[in-house]
């Protein structure tokens, strides 16, 4: 059969110069073997920039201002292929078996990344179903969609991310508007990406790849998937603290933005080359996340020099795989040299004209290097330390903000400047930092995000020299909820371990027993004698079929009722709920201590189901708006919050009476969807044992954790018989609250607390007032499914 190609024979690849890596330069090769007579062509950075200069001149002012090589190696893909058409393919990619047959009677090919990179945070961000690839695309000169390309690349040329400025992002958002859609052929991932990403494997286990199917096998070398290219600029148009001295003596102090030097470097300005400098033995895991570091570092001109003297060849194996040209790697005889030694060896190995110290324990934000090069460079220094530096214990769980001082291990230093290492054990550093502090222009930046000081328990220096910064620390961060969340906010730039992730530090320290939960528990107590005064609380909306039997349970309960005050708040109906309250309120009035009837619209109202994943934050952070608004309005001199929920449908008559019992503060009961059947409400919930390990920021979605029905999580459901169980977090079906937590300020956060918000966020903020929520899995009130929801449903109130 012949084939009706209209894509040329014609094979693009790209690389900086000449010299392609070993690793990538057999795959290169599977590319000619495959398709003996098609024509080839490697296209250097000077080869592109020339190309554009001659065929597309008016790119090149967009073009030379990319801040990062990997945009510009994106963008020139789209010209080549609108010029002289063909296929492009990344130098990482491998040839299986010809492509003359996918390519057949199409003017455009693409591929589809596999679907699990649409699971990571990126991707989930931006909301994509699926993400296109841009390391494989054929295509005949001239088509249409290249003209398209190239007007969105003028439009989102000063985005922050090199994902959505020129990478996969860019491309699956401007084929999504393509003029002419029925032109393009996108492939599934299994014919051009049938294996998933390092990063994803990490993150969702070893996925099953289909090579049966495959024509091509992408390897993810240098992937979006895997560095952290779409990480955001802290620094755009922040303005650091910095101060200068010349030979000790101070010059200058005030504030400094890094953004008139990047325009610089945009502007063709040179970026000297850094030399990072890492010594190391034995310690490759360690190790290898500081390269990651590395890998992530936005400034653009950079080397590291790894300088070992260990036994185990494990790291070694690593740098070879990741095949970069940057990394170089230098083993020693194990000889018993001194650190300072050591470190005098990876400075004489450096080329760069800067070096910076890269300890392997520690981590560094993507913009270390670029704004202390900044700083160097527009002030006129020959070093840079950073002031403060973030100290993190993970032992400990505590994370802090260092005294002010010469941090040594962040330096950056002209080489040409930096003394020899004393021949030291440990503490070689600091008479080399003394020495350039001395004698040199030194700026400091008051920046501690940029530099993680790490205490893991095999450091140089004993653990009470770690204890002796944390007293002296700034600011400092030991309690659950506010490491958590600061270990969370981290772990977006940096490449913290999956069990080293503090949400689930922050539940019970468990253990299972026969394959079952075993939660911190206590017997439960027998009903309260006492009747204290008790405030019910209750949201309505659109609660007209619920109204009449919420106030027959009500009337159920054996609780006094010159002892109950009830709190009704109705708004956002459709119904005839309004009316309803008003002709029960005389009614009410008589019943009850006092009735406090709130009306207020707080614009609400779902197009669809209410459990869906996009309205989360807006649904609940109005729900959490409605809860306040009506316990300010309705608490007055009452020991005890009720909050019930218009549409549970039955409880005890001894409810109250058992939750006082309890002797906590907060407390819930187990809101189930029949007796003795499934938690209704999963917002009641207590963190599995391993949890930690789990990688929570996978389900963050609009600023808050939307994980699915059981990921890290046990519902109460399966801890009916262990009497009064601790819990993580609570929902609002049935919650009763001592008043005085709510007077001394707990809320239910409208917005993310710790990543939690409306109940959940509760739960979160008074365990940061040292206050724990409790439950009790055998006192059932029971909410049935009124509608069809799905496993991950959240339930709490109708609104």
């Amino acid at each position: 059969m012949v084939a009706h190609i209209r894509i040329p024979a014609l094979i693009h690849q790209t690389w900086k110069d000449t010299d392609v890596p070993p690793e990538w330069q057999k795959w290169a090769d599977s590319w000619r073997i495959q398709h003996p007579g098609w024509g080839y062509r490697l296209w250097t950075d000077a080869d592109n920039r020339a190309f554009l200069q001659e065929h597309y001149p008016w790119f090149l002012p967009i073009y030379d201002g990319y801040p990062e090589a990997i945009m510009r190696a994106d963008a020139i893909r789209y010209f080549l292929l609108d010029h002289f058409g063909g296929l492009y393919v990344d130098l990482d990619f491998e040839c299986l078996k010809p492509v003359t047959e996918i390519l057949d009677g199409h003017d455009l090919v693409l591929g589809c990344e596999p679907d699990a990179h649409t699971r990571l945070l990126l991707a989930r961000q931006r909301g994509f179903d699926r993400i296109v690839g841009n390391a494989f695309i054929a295509s005949r000169p001239g088509h249409p969609f290249w003209a398209h390309v190239h007007r969105q690349m003028v439009a989102t040329h000063k985005l922050p991310s090199t994902l959505d400025v020129t990478g996969p992002f860019f491309l699956t958002r401007a084929v999504e508007s393509a003029p002419e859609p029925e032109s393009i052929t996108v492939l599934e991932a299994e014919v051009l990406y049938p294996e998933v990403s390092p990063y994803a494997t990490e993150l969702f286990g070893p996925q099953e790849a289909d090579y049966d199917r495959a024509y091509a096998v992408h390897h993810w070398s240098g992937s979006w998937t895997y560095n952290s290219s779409g990480t955001p600029r802290i620094s755009a148009g922040k303005r650091f603290p910095f101060w200068a001295s010349q030979e000790m003596q101070p010059v200058a102090d005030g504030l400094m933005s890094l953004d008139a030097q990047r325009r610089r470097w945009a502007s063709g300005a040179p970026a000297p080359t850094v030399s990072c400098l890492m010594v190391t033995k034995d310690r490759s895991a360690t190790a290898r996340r500081a390269i990651r570091c590395f890998l992530s570092q936005t400034y653009p001109n950079l080397e590291l020099v790894v300088v070992e003297d260990g036994t185990d060849d494990a790291l070694a194996q690593h740098i070879r795989d990741l095949g970069d040209p940057r990394i170089r790697h230098h083993r020693l005889p194990p000889e018993g040299r001194t650190l300072g030694e050591l470190r005098n060896e990876a400075v004489d190995r450096a080329t760069g004209p800067y070096v910076c110290q890269w300890d392997d324990d520690d981590l560094y934000d993507p913009e270390r290097v670029e704004t202390q090069m900044a700083a160097i460079l527009a002030l006129g220094a020959e070093a840079c330390f950073l002031a403060r530096e973030r100290l993190w214990w993970p032992a400990r769980r505590k994370l802090a903000v260092s005294c002010a001082r010469v941090w040594e291990g962040s330096m950056v230093c002209a080489k040409d400047r930096l003394p020899r290492y004393p021949a030291q054990r440990r503490g070689e550093d600091t008479p080399v930092a003394e020495g350039v502090v001395r004698n040199c222009r030194v700026v400091s930046m008051d920046a501690p995000e940029l530099y993680t000081y790490v205490c893991h328990g095999n450091n140089t220096f004993n653990e009470s020299h770690f204890a002796e910064h944390f007293a002296v620390a700034t600011e400092i961060w030991a309690e659950p909820g506010a490491y958590a969340e600061r270990l969370l906010a981290m772990a977006t730039r940096l490449p913290i371990e999956p069990g080293d992730i503090a949400h689930a530090e922050t539940g019970p320290a468990a253990a299972r027993t026969s394959g079952r939960p075993q939660a911190v528990a206590e017997p439960a107590a027998a009903p309260a004698s006492e009747r204290p005064l008790v405030l019910v609380l209750t949201p309505l909306k659109d609660a007209s079929a619920f109204l009449p039997g919420y106030l027959d349970s009500l009337r159920t309960l054996d609780y006094p009722r010159e002892a109950i005050s009830l709190g009704l708040l109705e708004g956002d109906s459709k119904d005839t709920t309004p009316e309803l309250l008003q002709q029960v309120l005389p009614r009410l009035e008589a019943e009850y201590r006092r009735v406090t009837l709130v009306r207020r619209d707080f614009g609400l109202q779902l197009a669809g189901p209410r459990w869906e994943a996009g309205i989360q934050r807006r649904r609940r952070s109005v729900l959490a708006k409605v809860r306040n608004q009506l316990l300010s309005r309705a608490l007055l001199d009452e020991e005890w919050v009720l909050w019930l929920d218009v549409d549970v449908t039955d409880y005890p008559a001894d409810l109250v009476q058992r939750l006082l019992g309890a002797r906590k503060d907060i407390v819930v009961p187990h809101c189930a969807t029949a007796p003795g059947g499934p938690t209704y409400d999963l917002n009641t919930f207590v963190l599995q044992p391993r949890a930690g390990t789990l990688n929570w920021s996978q389900w963050l979605r609009d600023g808050i954790l939307q994980p699915p029905k059981g990921f890290g999580r046990t519902y109460l459901d399966e801890l009916r018989g262990h009497g009064l169980v601790r819990v993580d977090s609570v929902g609002g079906t049935a919650l009763l609250v001592r008043a005085d937590l709510h007077r001394d300020g707990l809320i239910f956060p409208p917005f993310p607390y710790q990543h939690l918000i409306e109940t959940e966020g509760l739960a979160a903020m008074a365990r940061d007032m040292g206050t724990a929520c409790w439950a009790l899995p055998d006192l059932e009130v029971v909410h049935p499914h009124h509608v069809p929801e799905p496993a991950h449903a959240k339930a709490t109130s109708p609104s």
